[in-house]
């Protein structure tokens, strides 16, 4: 749930998404931001993230895999989607280069998901790794993808153990 600016990587995470056949096997990828139509977008860096995202798309073949969502202004609305997210047991993931604050990460653990975040800024500081949630890092993509899989297949192994993130998410969050 992001912009699709470069440093918001989301297109990282949708290649990493693509190449990691272990996590295609065990959960599908939602991505919320941007516009679809990159004409829409009065941004050129925004504009080619968006034609990026269609490429990888096509490239790893995401159809069926993937939903795609335009960016959200609602709050309420934005609510909802984590919540939808974590009804279904999935997982927030936050794939910047580098984030100053983690908004979107606080949100996801406030409304019960498993949060995977990046290791550059705020959010390394809001999730204790491997306890309220884990950190990633976004300039190695195949250890990150390979991270979120083994979490979901520990989830599919034991499925208290998605409970148990959730409920340490949350409770850090309240200390926070």
């Amino acid at each position: 749930m992001a912009r699709l600016d470069t440093v918001k990587n989301v297109t990282g995470l949708t290649e990493w998404y693509g190449k990691n056949k272990r996590l295609r096997n065990l959960v599908n990828l939602v991505i919320v931001g941007g516009f679809f139509d990159p004409s829409k977008s009065n941004d050129r860096e925004e504009m080619a993230e968006i034609k990026k995202m269609h490429t990888l798309m096509e490239k790893y073949q995401l159809k069926g895999q993937m939903r795609w969502i335009a960016a959200q202004t609602d709050r309420y609305r934005n609510g909802e989607l984590y919540r939808c997210i974590a009804d279904t047991k999935g997982a927030f993931v936050q794939p910047a280069f580098y984030e100053a604050f983690g908004l979107t990460v606080i949100e996801a653990m406030n409304c019960g998901l498993p949060t995977f975040a990046t290791i550059h800024g705020g959010p390394a500081e809001i999730i204790v790794d491997g306890v309220s949630g884990f950190h990633i890092d976004p300039y190695n993509g195949d250890d990150m993808g390979n991270k979120i899989a083994e979490f979901f297949e520990q989830c599919k192994e034991d499925p208290a153990y998605w409970n148990q993130m959730s409920a340490s998410g949350l409770k850090r969050i309240n200390e926070w």
